[in-house]
């Protein structure tokens, strides 16, 4: 247990095509070093934990690499892909721009450029957060941007690309990385399941890809942490406790009782989601996702827009079956009006309960009008 090491760390992906969910831009880059037409300067942006960092180490070993494959891909046995691996490359350059944002670590890293590369043909400097640079750093750094030697990389990371100056990023070729798709996160974490022998239920690995927000390193670190609550072993029940999320089958039954007018159950069953801890603003935002997912299922076409995983896919399908358009969006009108008005009600229990019961009478309210 001493030498444990976390899944995003031990599963970091070493060659482009383990990059996860990222396949036109690792396409971009490995054609790039095939024809040998390789940029002096890369911005690579997008939101947290989706590959960025990852693909630029893997850029930066594959083009010094001394035996690159056919593909594009770098070797890992030269002397030069071992050297990276060991953390051990006097050739490729690591700054934290958050931790180093000042004029001074700037000149000194331009002092450095000046120096050729040792057994390889390029030095490459990885920047991450270059966002948070100074005025100053960016001012000392775009001349040598500008007119680098032949032998110097630039590759800039960020998640913020509206703070980098204009001036930096026309001398830059811009990637832009985007959200993992939640089927690519689950398909990932079956893989690091069984490579460490743990058991799991599928929907444990969709709740996890769901609240990951499209970063695989948060999925991998949930991951990590509900295997140690969980015992190794990976179960929905645990998943949903761990995480303190509601899970979709309060809001599958919601709408089946609003349906058939059930007014009683559909507010025992609101109490018990605040038994559990929940407070009414979560319970309004994750009903109305709920209606929005079943007003995506009336078109074939829209289907496609729903975030979630394949199997409640199809549970979205059936109950939208028995649910009228027009219905639909009188509720979505009914609960996003609750929603916004949720801060300024004194008794949000009653605010939301009145929400529920205003549901259920929702189809006969439109039958008196009509």
């Amino acid at each position: 247990m001493d030498n444990f090491i976390v899944s995003a760390r031990k599963y970091r992906p070493q060659t482009f095509k383990s990059v996860v969910g990222q396949d036109a831009i690792t396409t971009t880059l490995k054609n790039s070093i095939i024809q040998q037409q390789i940029a002096q300067a890369f911005l690579f942006c997008g939101p947290r934990g989706v590959g960025k960092t990852t693909c630029a180490r893997i850029f930066a070993k594959t083009i010094n690499c001394l035996n690159k494959t056919p593909e594009g891909e770098a070797c890992n046995e030269c002397e030069s892909c071992k050297s990276f691996n060991a953390s051990a490359s006097f050739n490729i350059f690591e700054l934290d721009a958050a931790s180093n944002s000042g004029v001074d670590e700037m000149r000194r890293l331009v002092e450095q450029v000046r120096i050729p590369p040792q057994g390889v043909k390029y030095k490459v400097y990885i920047i991450d957060e270059v966002h948070m640079l100074s005025s100053n750093a960016f001012n000392a750094f775009l001349k040598t941007l500008e007119e680098p030697p032949a032998y110097a990389k630039f590759i800039l990371a960020t998640t913020e690309k509206h703070k980098i100056l204009a001036t930096i990023l026309s001398r830059c070729q811009i990637f832009d990385f985007k959200r993992i798709k939640i089927e690519d996160i689950v398909k990932h974490l079956e893989y690091v399941a069984a490579e460490e022998n743990i058991a799991y239920e599928k929907n444990a690995l969709d709740i996890i890809a769901q609240k990951s927000d499209g970063g695989l390193r948060d999925a991998l670190s949930t991951f990590d942490q509900i295997v140690s609550f969980s015992g190794g072993h990976l179960t929905y029940a645990s998943t949903v406790e761990n995480l303190n999320i509601l899970d979709y089958d309060y809001f599958f039954k919601m709408i089946d009782f609003i349906l058939v007018e059930n007014t009683a159950e559909t507010l025992l069953l609101y109490n018990e989601i605040l038994e559990k801890g929940f407070d009414g603003q979560h319970f309004l935002a994750g009903i109305n996702e709920h209606l929005r997912n079943l007003s995506m299922c009336k078109s074939p076409a829209t289907v496609k827009l729903m975030d979630v995983s394949e199997n409640v896919k199809d549970e979205y399908l059936n109950q939208a079956k028995n649910i009228n358009g027009d219905i639909l969006i009188r509720l979505l009108r009914l609960f996003t009006q609750y929603d916004a008005d949720y801060k300024t009600s004194n008794n949000k229990r009653l605010h939301v309960e009145v929400a529920l019961m205003q549901a259920c009478y929702l189809k006969r309210a439109k039958v008196r009008q009509s």
